[in-house]
């Protein structure tokens, strides 16, 4: 069996491929291809007769557009309802930036398997002349200074917070024009303080092509922040669950439950706003969503708050103290 689904030309019928063909095709992992299938539906796709999805090469396309705009910080739930036309005009002048810095970047990578696939890619990897490398961040100040570096490239299975002073201390050390983090698995709390770092995070790039586009973008000045659900932030509790517990309490001597169902609503939702907070991320979009979970659970919290405030002071009941 072909790659692509029965390579079915004929009569008509326009070439399709399975799910991890088209992942592939579009540089997404697999797993990361079906978990947006199932919260977004990108595509409306057809099925096999075994039950398959199969994308169609224009679907594939825009599964390569989606993944470029996350890549540069855009949220997948906010790209998901936008034509294709739409994402290239998102894709466009970033690519246009990125085409105005040409010629070679001088390059320190950090990540022996970056070293030999850049060595191993031939014309690809022309673009990107590998000036020094070692294999962890760490070892960087064992390279010395006093180079004179366009691109710093790093590389890392994963990543977490303390990899964000790491990163903080080789920048200082190299002092390139610009920083490229990849990763293949990291938490979206530690994205968003490289990114406040000037650096252009981005998951591990299947092709090298695209790894050349990335660090011309970074040099372009292109690494783009994350982007944050709008509205105010989040407050801590002021109601913690022994306030509510003493407020239901008092609230028995009442006619109206309201006190009881309010404080039953307000530790469901702090409840499930402290377990979006420590939910396990599959991924960098899963990370994400669990972070938008949290905060809006977190401002739901907030309005329901002030309800119990207005609720307490009316009827009477135990005003505690705000609550850290």
């Amino acid at each position: 069996m072909n790659d692509r689904m029965h390579q079915e030309r004929g009569e008509g019928r326009e070439v399709t491929y399975r799910s991890g063909v088209a992942a592939r095709l579009a540089g997404l992992p697999v797993e990361t291809l079906r978990v947006w299938e199932r919260r977004y539906a990108l595509s409306d796709t057809q099925r096999s007769a075994h039950g398959q999805r199969l994308y169609t090469a224009e679907q594939v396309r825009r599964l390569g557009l989606l993944k470029q705009l996350v890549d540069l910080g855009h949220p997948i739930g906010v790209l998901t309802g936008l034509p294709v036309e739409r994402l290239e005009e998102m894709i466009a002048p970033n690519a246009a930036r990125a085409a105005e810095v040409s010629g070679p970047m001088r390059t320190l990578v950090v990540g022996e398997s970056l070293v030999r696939r850049i060595a191993a890619s031939g014309r690809d990897g022309r673009a990107l002349q590998v000036q020094r490398h070692c294999a962890r961040l760490d070892q960087v100040p064992s390279l010395g200074d006093g180079m004179a570096l366009d691109v710093l490239l790093i590389e890392a299975s994963e990543l977490d917070q303390a990899s964000v002073a790491q990163v903080a201390a080789a920048r200082d050390i190299t002092r390139p024009q610009a920083t490229v983090v990849l990763y293949r698995f990291c938490g979206s709390a530690t994205i968003r303080a490289l990114r406040a770092q000037g650096c252009l995070v981005a998951r591990v790039p299947a092709e090298i092509g695209e790894l050349v586009l990335l660090c011309r973008s970074a040099l372009a000045g292109q690494g783009l922040p994350a982007s944050e659900p709008a509205g105010e932030p989040v407050a801590p509790r002021r109601f913690d669950d022994q306030a509510l517990a003493a407020i239901t309490a008092a609230g028995n001597r009442l006619p109206c439950e309201c006190p009881r169902h309010l404080s039953d609503i307000l530790m469901m939702v702090g409840s499930f706003e402290r377990y979006s907070a420590q939910c396990a991320a599959r991924n960098q979009e899963d990370a994400r969503l669990h972070r938008e979970l949290e905060l809006a659970s977190g401002r739901a919290r907030m309005v329901l708050e002030t309800a119990m405030e207005r609720l307490a002071l009316a009827e009477g009941l135990p005003m505690p103290g705000k609550q850290a």
